[in-house]
C-alpha cells in the first residue's frame, strides 16, 4: 500500500511539473462560451513584418453576417450604411482556439492575418485601431463579429494585437471606421495633422441599462482606479500577476500604463465615478493601500 502511494504522489508531482513546463499565457476570449484560448506553441517569428489591411470598396449586402442578431438575450443591429463610426473602449484578441474556422461573413478565421471582429460595423469593412498607450496603429479587416462584454470594442486577431503591444490582455484601444468615401478618396491615410476624432461609446440594441451611468464619463472611459505606481515595469506586472493569481476574473480590468516614469497598475474603465467608488471598495479587501480613483484623459 505504501508503494502504491508514493507511485501515486510521484505520478501527481510529475503531472504538476510537466503542466507548468508546457503552460502557455492565455487571453481572456471576448466570445461567450469559448472557454480558454491563446496562442499557438510556435507562432511565425516574422509577424512584426505582416502588413495592415489594405482598405478596399467592397460590397456589403443586407443579408448574411449584416442581419439583425441575438447573444445571451442581447440584440445587436448591424448598420449597412457607409457612414463613420469613432469609439474608444476595451480591445481584446483570439486565437487558436478559432483559428481554421469560419468567420462571421464564411471567411476562414487566420489569427496571423490583420483582421478583426466587431459587432455592428458592416462586414466587410476596414478600421484604423491605435494603442493610446504606445501610439501604435494599425489597420484590421472586420470580417467577424463579437466581442460581446460590456465595455469591449473590438476584438483582434493575434497578430493584430501582436503589432499593437495588446497580447497580455485586455486593454483600452480607439477605433474608427474606415468609410467607402474615404478609401475611395484616400482621405483615410489620415495626415497627422488632422485633429484626432471624437471617441463615442455605444451600446447595442437591448443591452440592458445602468441605472449609475454617467453618460460623459462612460463616452471618454476615463474614470479608473489606480492600485500601485511603480518605477519599473516589472514591479507592476508582478503586482498584476499577484492580484490575478488570488481572483482570475479580475485579468480583463487590468492594464498599465507608463507616466511620468511611473508604471501605473489600473483597474477599469468605468461608467461612472459611483461605479469606480463601488468597484474601490472591493478591491480596498485585496490591497495593503485603497485603490485611487483617477481620470485618464
Amino acid at each position: 500500500m505504501r508503494r502504491l502511494v508514493a507511485l501515486l504522489c510521484s505520478l501527481a508531482l510529475l503531472a504538476v511539473l510537466g503542466g507548468c513546463a508546457t503552460r502557455a499565457p492565455t487571453p481572456v476570449s471576448n466570445t461567450p462560451a469559448t472557454g480558454r484560448d491563446g496562442p499557438e506553441a510556435n507562432p511565425p517569428s516574422n509577424l512584426m513584418t505582416v502588413p495592415d489591411a489594405v482598405p478596399k470598396v467592397e460590397l456589403v449586402r443586407l443579408s448574411g453576417p449584416n442581419k439583425p442578431y441575438e447573444i445571451e438575450g442581447v440584440r445587436y443591429q448591424p448598420f449597412v450604411e457607409d457612414k463613420p463610426l469613432v469609439q474608444r473602449g476595451l480591445a481584446s484578441w483570439y486565437g487558436k482556439k478559432f483559428h481554421g474556422r469560419p468567420t462571421a461573413n464564411g471567411e476562414v478565421y487566420n489569427m496571423y492575418a490583420m483582421t478583426a471582429a466587431h459587432a455592428t460595423m458592416p462586414i466587410p469593412s476596414y478600421a484604423r485601431v491605435r494603442n493610446p498607450a504606445n501610439g501604435r496603429e494599425v489597420v484590421v479587416r472586420i470580417n467577424d463579429r463579437g466581442p460581446f462584454h460590456p465595455g469591449r470594442v473590438i476584438d483582434l486577431s493575434y497578430t493584430a494585437a501582436l503589432k499593437l503591444d495588446l497580447l497580455r490582455g485586455v486593454a483600452p484601444v480607439e477605433v474608427e471606421r474606415l468609410t467607402a468615401e474615404q478609401i475611395r478618396s484616400g482621405a483615410w491615410k489620415r495626415d497627422a495633422k488632422e485633429p484626432p476624432p471624437v471617441y463615442v461609446a455605444q451600446e447595442p440594441v437591448g443591452a440592458p441599462q445602468r441605472e449609475s451611468l454617467n453618460t460623459a464619463a462612460s463616452s471618454s472611459g476615463r474614470i479608473w482606479l489606480q492600485l500601485g505606481s511603480f518605477k519599473l515595469l516589472d514591479g507592476a506586472e508582478a503586482f498584476r500577476s499577484l492580484l490575478v493569481g488570488d481572483e482570475p476574473a479580475l485579468a480583463p480590468l487590468l492594464t498599465v500604463f507608463k507616466q511620468g516614469g511611473q508604471h501605473q497598475l489600473m483597474a477599469g474603465p468605468y461608467g461612472s465615478r459611483a461605479e469606480a467608488e463601488e468597484a474601490a471598495a472591493r478591491f480596498n479587501l485585496l490591497l495593503k493601500e485603497p485603490a485611487k480613483i483617477v481620470e485618464r484623459k
